[in-house]
């Protein structure tokens, strides 16, 4: 099996992100789980507060397996809670679910990023496959169109992400502003909480590093190629 250098040049910076992001989002959301908040809310409880203060009484609250699998699905209205974060009066759970309904809040407010990040899903599962046997099949008969839109496919990936960062950072930006409105959060708790969001936050700008930096490599292979024909 062929393995090409190359590759790490282009991807081994965006995997180290990776993996540092989800370190620093584990070791937060460990750290700030263990701290309860002073106003002893559980997660449950904060959502319904939020909610109710948002005017979000539509949405449903549901339980869901596994930790830090909390997010709110805005095609079935439910903001999916894990057990720890219900459950637990802490304030990584008053930074989660704060977060988790600004979401919410974005979609009742029709946010135009989430509406096309939405739109962009069947897109990005079709191209993700789509792409690489495009680009592929594009290599191997020669076909440079054909590759050039197999990447065009791929790139679905790299918009996703790059459409995705300033929808979750405004989600947080939400999440502060009620936590604070609120008054679930003390003031000498806010930073606590705009540290579990920020370090959620980075596993975003990963992601994005990690999709432009692979869609680098497959143009700099077809790049590769048209010169080795020329």
């Amino acid at each position: 099996m062929y393995f090409d250098p190359m590759y790490l040049v282009f991807a081994l910076p965006a995997i180290l992100l990776v993996m540092y992001a989800q370190w620093r989002v584990q070791s937060t959301y460990a750290k700030y789980t263990k701290v309860p908040n002073g106003r002893r809310v559980t997660g449950a409880q904060a959502a319904q507060v939020l909610l109710q203060a948002t005017g979000l009484q539509n949405v449903d609250i549901t339980g869901v397996p596994g930790q830090l699998t909390d997010h709110y699905d805005p095609s079935k209205k439910i903001l999916g809670l894990s057990a720890e974060v219900a459950n637990q009066p802490s304030v990584a759970a008053l930074g989660i679910v704060a977060h988790e309904v600004g979401h919410a809040q974005q979609d009742k407010e029709g946010y135009g990023l989430m509406r096309l990040r939405s739109g962009l899903v069947p897109i990005v599962n079709l191209g993700s496959t789509l792409g690489y046997i495009m680009f592929f099949a594009g290599i191997i008969l020669g076909f440079t169109g054909l590759a050039w839109l197999g990447i065009l496919f791929f790139a679905s990936g790299a918009v996703f992400a790059l459409v995705t960062l300033p929808v979750e950072l405004d989600a947080s930006r939400r999440a502060l502003d009620l936590l604070q409105k609120t008054r679930l959060v003390l003031n000498e708790e806010l930073g606590e909480a705009r540290s579990v969001l920020n370090a959620a936050a980075l596993t975003y700008v990963a992601a994005l590093a990690q999709a432009i930096s692979s869609l680098l490599y497959f143009v700099f292979i077809l790049m590769g190629a048209g010169r080795q024909r020329d």
